[in-house]
């Protein structure tokens, strides 16, 4: 689970960081190619600094490992903006902009207001990532990241939009945050609750995603949870450059290595990969109102 304070795109690092600056628009459409089998990845960061040297490299590897689509997440306001460029850019990613939790101060009504002008766009279809993050002792206070929360929940809402949901240490308050607006739904990535949260997510309408943390030897927990979510409820995701599967733990994660935690849910359930990467592409296009 990524700390966005360190994934910050550096100034002026890329064309389509630049404020103001979007690059025309490339539309390389999905290659929906007869027994091929394509992946999701419902949560990725690839407008990070840490891609600024090869990010073209890393797209073209993502599309031969079969990853066809893609969500870019915000963590912020100059990442939300990158998100948003990086899927005019491309026909295959789709956007979500948002405050993460470590910058919960930031979200002003200002701000705000930015974030629903960018939700005009239909490049944009999700708000997120937004949340609780109690891990770290230095992260802003419970209160501000609550009230952060709640306003960009609201901001949803009022949209009609789904949500991505930064959930760490948080489980208890997470949850009765989301209670609160009973009308919007959306998916509690990078899963690391408990299965009774999970198991009353799913009761909710909401979806699970699961990252690198599910491929490792000791995620009792995770495993635990994905054993028992209904394959319609599932979402896979890197969350690059953080959370690498094994046997890449440790490195640089990326969209490519996707495929892996497809592997891995099917080997729990006892099932195909393809019928995995079928089902969770399926969910990802139906919580994001994907064309």
């Amino acid at each position: 689970m990524g700390v966005c304070k360190s994934a910050l795109p550096k100034k002026n690092s890329d064309a389509f960081q630049r404020e103001g600056q979007a690059p025309p628009l490339r539309y390389d459409y999905i290659r929906k190619m007869e027994n091929s089998t394509m992946y999701f990845d419902s949560h990725a960061h690839l407008c990070d600094e840490k891609f600024d040297s090869d990010r073209e490299a890393v797209i073209a590897r993502m599309r031969d490992a079969g990853v066809t689509g893609m969500m870019e997440v915000g963590c912020d306001r100059a990442s939300s903006l990158s998100a948003v460029r990086l899927a005019e850019r491309y026909g295959w990613c789709w956007a979500a902009v948002g405050t993460h939790p470590d910058s919960a101060p930031e979200v002003t009504p200002a701000l705000l207001e930015e974030y629903r002008a960018l939700c005009q766009n239909p490049r944009v279809r999700a708000i997120g990532e937004i949340g609780l993050d109690y891990h770290y002792p230095d992260n802003p206070p419970r209160e501000i990241q609550q009230a952060a929360f709640r306003r960009q929940m609201a901001l949803a809402q009022e949209l009609g939009m789904p949500v991505i949901v930064h959930d760490r240490d948080a489980h208890g308050d997470c949850l009765e945050i989301v209670s609160e607006f009973p009308q919007v739904r959306g998916v509690f990535h990078c899963f690391s609750g408990s299965l009774e949260t999970a198991q009353e997510l799913v009761r909710r309408g909401w979806y699970i995603g699961f990252t690198g943390v599910v491929t490792f030897k000791n995620a009792r927990k995770a495993v635990e949870v994905a054993e028992w979510t209904p394959l319609s409820r599932i979402l896979i995701e890197t969350d690059c450059p953080y959370m690498a599967p094994e046997p890449h733990r440790g490195q640089r994660n990326d969209p490519s290595l996707v495929p892996l935690m497809a592997k891995k849910i099917a080997e729990l359930k006892g099932i195909e990969e393809e019928q995995v990467a079928k089902a969770t592409w399926e969910n990802a296009r139906k919580l994001y109102r994907l064309p």
